[in-house]
Parts: structure tokens; sequence; C-alpha cells
């Protein structure tokens, strides 16, 4: 069998997967620092699922329709007491069962995994990544070329195995990881750049300065995105067409300079699920709120249309800084943990496992 990294040499070769070789797959992550706590990886995985239950239930509604109908949502609405997941919970926690069946990640393992249970608000790229791998295609054909947020949304489990012995198959993992669903340059150099945000957000003490968001995510998609082309859904960049870095680069630049509001911001650029959108509507909230878990889930919850997802991937990050213990606990406590229908406690069940396996050895 092949190992990841001579999959993606051989993709690069014959010119399969849809993203530039840069220097980032080069360069190591830096090793975990001896104080590291799991308690860190638990939160940035709790709080995704956590965003996204907060989220689900009026995804898709702007934010003053959702305003007028719940106020202002700092918790599980009364309508849905409990936490339930959508496909941001369910394939992120998929990965990391199959990885902990596989003990490492094993991309055709992962791409049936996703074929094989019923996803809950599934998007039209990954229904064509399923129909294509029933079809009988391999794995890495079945990805349609699209910059939705189904595969940034649950990236971050990738990085679990790595943990201890960080090396450079941490980026060959998150690309293969990526181009599974959506083999995209935008959405690959997106996820890329985002394991290496969660990566150094696990080595931190105290959160980053408010522009080290921005400068981090920007280094490494440009170096893997390259000049791709996109153009803004919103009317109020008519003249754009780019790379997903750079509207980010410049746009949410702009933003903080003008002191905007995470609600104005994203109204601004619109922050649906289509990358231009959805990584300017993360990196801001981040920098506005990064220093605060609660208030940046909040805020993503609140003040975005595609608040699910946003909030799951803004709650990765935050939960990766913050650890569990920053974490309201009656988030925690009405949490269901589910990723299927029935299997309630699953999240926890599945991170206590990933505890003993890749961080205490056992």
């Amino acid at each position: 069998m092949r190992n990841n990294r001579e999959i993606l040499d051989d993709l690069f070769l014959n010119e399969a997967i849809d993203l530039c070789r840069g220097s980032t797959f080069d360069e190591p992550p830096a090793a975990l620092p001896e104080q590291f706590d799991f308690d860190k990886v638990e939160g940035m995985m709790l709080a995704l699922a956590i965003g996204d239950s907060l989220g689900v239930t009026t995804e898709g509604l702007v934010p003053g329709d959702r305003r007028d109908a719940f106020g202002v949502i700092r918790n599980y609405i009364p309508d849905v007491p409990i936490g339930f997941p959508s496909d941001d919970t369910q394939l992120a926690y998929w990965a990391l069962e199959q990885m902990l069946d596989d003990g490492c990640f094993v991309p055709d393992h992962v791409a049936d995994c996703f074929c094989r249970r019923r996803i809950v608000g599934i998007g039209s790229t990954v229904r064509g990544f399923i129909a294509n791998r029933r079809s009988g295609k391999p794995w890495y054909e079945c990805g349609p070329n699209s910059a939705g947020n189904g595969a940034l949304m649950r990236i971050a489990p990738i990085l679990i195995p790595h943990l201890k012995k960080p090396t450079t198959d941490l980026w060959v993992d998150a690309a293969l990881a990526a181009m599974t669903t959506h083999n995209d340059a935008g959405s690959t150099a997106a996820c890329i750049a985002f394991v290496n945000m969660l990566w150094q957000l696990l080595g931190m003490e105290t959160p980053p300065d408010p522009q080290w968001w921005l400068t981090s995510y920007v280094q490494v998609a440009r170096d893997l995105e390259g000049e791709t082309r996109y153009r803004p859904r919103c009317s109020d960049f008519p003249d754009y067409e780019g790379p997903i870095w750079r509207f980010v680069e410049e746009r949410v630049n702009e933003a903080y300079r003008r002191g905007m509001s995470t609600l104005d911001a994203c109204s601004h650029w619109y922050s649906g699920a289509f990358l231009l959108e959805t990584v300017p509507s993360v990196i801001y909230i981040l920098m506005k709120h990064g220093d605060d878990l609660e208030e940046a889930l909040v805020r993503a919850v609140n003040d975005t249309k595609d608040n699910d997802t946003i909030a799951a991937i803004a709650g990765a990050a935050v939960g990766a800084l913050h650890g569990r213990k920053a974490i309201p606990e009656h988030w925690i406590r009405n949490l269901s943990g589910r990723t299927t229908e029935g299997d309630d406690g699953k999240v926890f069940e599945l991170l206590d496992k990933a505890r003993r396996k890749w961080w205490c050895g056992v």
C-alpha cells in the first residue's frame, strides 16, 4: 500500500489535485510545548460541535430575520434545548472515528465512511462526491471542483494523530483529506492554512495579537492557492476577481481598520457557504473576539448566514486556543454528543479514545 506522501506526489505529478505545491509542504510544524494538555484538543473538537449545534436550528436566516425571531442567541434555542448536530459535526467526528479504527488517516477509508450514513444538511458538493464514489470512481477522483466550505468545516481532527510526532506529513494528510470531497485549490489551501493555525493555537498559552489571525491564514493560503480566480456573489465588490487569500487580506484588513462590527463586516461580503464569504467571516470574528471563546461563538451564530458552519470553524480555533475549560459548562452539559440518530454521547467517547490512543499511548 502506498503511503500518503507517495499518493500526494503522484497526484501532483499527474495534475490530479487542484493545488500549488508550495514551500509549506517542506516546513514541519513545531513540536508542541512540554506543558501541552489534551484539554486543548478537546476544546477544539467540542467547540466545533457546539458551534454547529448552536447555529443549526437557524442556519440560512439572514441575521436580521434571525434576531427578529429569536433575539440574541446565546444558548441552544428554547424549541430545541439540547444541542443536536448537522454535517459539520458528523463529518468531523466520523473522520476521527475512522482514523481511530485505522490508527492514522487512510483516505479511501474516510471517503467510504462518509458514504455509509445519513448526513444531516448535506451540501451539494458532498452529495456529488458521494454519487461519484458510489458509481465506482477511486476516492481521489470523486471530489467536485468546488470552493464550498464543506471540507474546511471538518478538517480539524486531521491533526490529532500527529500530536506527538509533528512532521510535514501533517500537511500531506490535510491536503488529501480536503480534496477528498472538494478538489479545489481555494478549498484545499484554506484547509491546510487552517490546520496550520490550529496547530499553532494548540501551542499558545495566551491569545495572539488580532493581526495574527489574518497574517497566519494568508501566509499559507497564498503559498498553496496561487492566483485562482473567484468572483464574489455580493454586489459590494463588483470588480473583484482573484484568489480567496487576497480577498481576505484586502477586505478583512479594511474592515478591521474601519472598526466594523462583525455583523456589519460579515454582511458586507455576505456570509454564506462559499469560501470567499466563509473565510473572511471566520477570520474577522477571530480578530475581533478570538480572546473570548464564548463571544466568538455567539457572534458567529448571530451575525452570519451560514452560521452553523462558520461557528463550527471559528469554534475549533478558539477551542484550540482556550481549551475545554473555557467552554461554558451548560453548553457542554446540554450537547447531545450525537453523530447519528440515537448515539448520544458519541463525541465524548471518541475524544476519550483519541486521548488514550494518541496522547496517553494506551
